[in-house]
């Protein structure tokens, strides 16, 4: 391969990285593997005939898909065998959002939650027809199945996706008032106005991994979840004194959220599902350190899905 050749794939490769990393991401629910994901989707691109390839965008999406289906097949153990539940990693998205993420309910926590409970098979053909607008026809290439399977697989998935996926959210500035209010509430223990901005039946998801103690099972009931927060602004949260803690409001996966840092870093992160009167439905907490390490890198992730 010429040095000129080797130029233009790294120029191609380039073009396309991030929009390769949002099929990852989405088909994965986390960066780290994204990320292998995108690296050897690079070592496959350089060394493959690229002269006979027509449409370096189809192509390059299709080896990810397929790098990350693989993937993910072969994680799906670890995933059921998880202390409490298991969450995707958070990843920033910058401030305004709505600009950085087409698409931006594809990429919540709240989606990507859903998307965890699809067979692998199902996710890719539910993340590539539904948020990258693939055709039946270059699926079917991409995941290496016949048409009509996977014309199946996508009818499954969008039943089961609907199914669980509320239909309403509040529009984004209310989501972003709420998010603000209730960052004002937890940071100063205020319970009174926190339950103010909860759903009666709200849901706290904490994922710990095992290696931090969150709670195994969510929590329900907005007194219950307002005084779990509430109790950060007064109590030592996993070895951080409420002096020494530093809270920060950023965009988390396309939406609002909440960075809560100590001396040696960062500790977790909240984000929140909101309903249609604009009061938050659940609440999403990462605390696991090893889901962590994106937001902890500060790299802010374009997750947008790219014209076709």
């Amino acid at each position: 391969m010429t040095d000129l050749t080797a130029h233009s794939g790294h120029q191609v490769f380039h073009e396309y990285r991030s929009l390769l990393f949002s099929v990852a991401y989405r088909l994965l629910g986390t960066a780290a593997d994204a990320e292998d994901a995108v690296q050897d989707a690079w070592i496959k691109w350089s060394a493959a005939d690229r002269s006979q390839v027509a449409d370096p965008k189809a192509y390059l999406t299709r080896i990810v898909s397929n790098l990350a289906l693989e993937r993910l097949r072969s994680t799906r153990h670890k995933r059921e065998t998880y202390v409490g539940p298991w969450l995707p990693e958070p990843v920033l998205t910058g401030e305004d959002a709505s600009e950085a993420v087409a698409n931006a309910e594809s990429v919540s926590m709240a989606m990507l939650v859903v998307l965890e409970t699809l067979s692998p098979l199902e996710r890719a053909v539910f993340v590539l027809k539904e948020v990258f607008a693939f055709s039946y026809a270059e699926i079917a290439e991409a995941v290496e199945r016949s048409e009509a399977a996977v014309r199946q697989a996508a009818h499954r998935a969008r039943e089961h996706v609907q199914a669980r996926r509320p239909r309403f959210a509040a529009d984004r500035s209310r989501q972003r008032e709420a998010t603000d209010r209730f960052f004002a509430a937890a940071t100063g223990g205020d319970v009174n106005a926190l339950m103010e901005l909860l759903s009666p039946d709200v849901t706290l998801w904490t994922d710990g991994g095992g290696k931090v103690r969150q709670a195994l099972r969510p929590v329900v009931g907005a007194a219950t979840v307002a005084g779990w927060f509430a109790a950060i602004g007064s109590v030592a949260y996993q070895g951080v004194e409420p002096a020494d803690m530093r809270a920060e409001l950023v965009g988390i996966n396309g939406g609002p959220g909440i960075v809560f840092s100590g001396p040696s870093g960062v500790v977790a992160t909240v984000t929140f599902d909101f309903g249609p009167d604009g009061l938050i439905t659940a609440i999403h907490n990462v605390a696991n350190p090893d889901k962590l390490r994106a937001v902890t890198d500060g790299t802010t992730y374009d997750l947008g899905t790219g014209t076709r």
